[in-house]
């Protein structure tokens, strides 16, 4: 059973929107704040667990260099903590410092209460819904890019 193509493009579209929706709102939401939108992305990502600056920067699509700036400009205001890997003395593991964590807190709950406010005449129950539906769509995606990306490597390495 699989989506029809007018399905796929419709589910497209939305997304679209709703990424740009998500942005009017981090617009807002950063106002007044010390961190901008990309920072920001770079604390949450840490903050999800220590990681090395390459995964981290494969994770986000970004460049090396444009992480490095983004991790030096964390550490220089004490959000993020860097020390060096000790399975690879040339690579360095981040993690967010317990002043990172309280901004990432402070963040997440401004964040939430910002679109608490836009969300005002919704109930309860859609709220749930659609973040159940949203987190399915993303495990499902992230799973999907996961297999392909492992097939593909595989048939490169003449594996099937």
């Amino acid at each position: 059973m699989s989506v029809a193509p007018a399905t796929a493009a419709d589910l497209v579209s939305h997304i679209y929107d709703l990424q740009r929706a998500l942005r009017c709102v981090s617009m807002v939401n950063v106002k007044g704040q010390d961190t901008g939108i990309a920072l920001q992305g770079v604390l949450k990502f840490i903050g999800e667990g220590e990681t090395r600056a390459a995964h981290l920067a494969e994770r986000l699509g970004v460049s090396a260099p444009v992480l490095s700036r983004h991790i030096a400009e964390l550490a220089d205001a004490g959000l993020v903590d860097r020390t060096q890997d000790p399975d690879d003395g040339r690579a360095q593991l981040l993690a967010l410092s317990p002043r990172g964590k309280e901004k990432l807190a402070e963040l997440v709950r401004h964040r939430a209460e910002t679109l608490q406010g836009y969300l005002a005449d919704w109930n309860e129950d859609d709220a749930v819904a659609t973040a159940a539906m949203l987190s399915k769509l993303t495990a499902f995606l992230k799973n999907s890019i996961r297999a392909r990306a492992a097939g593909t490597i595989n048939e490169h390495a003449g594996v099937n």
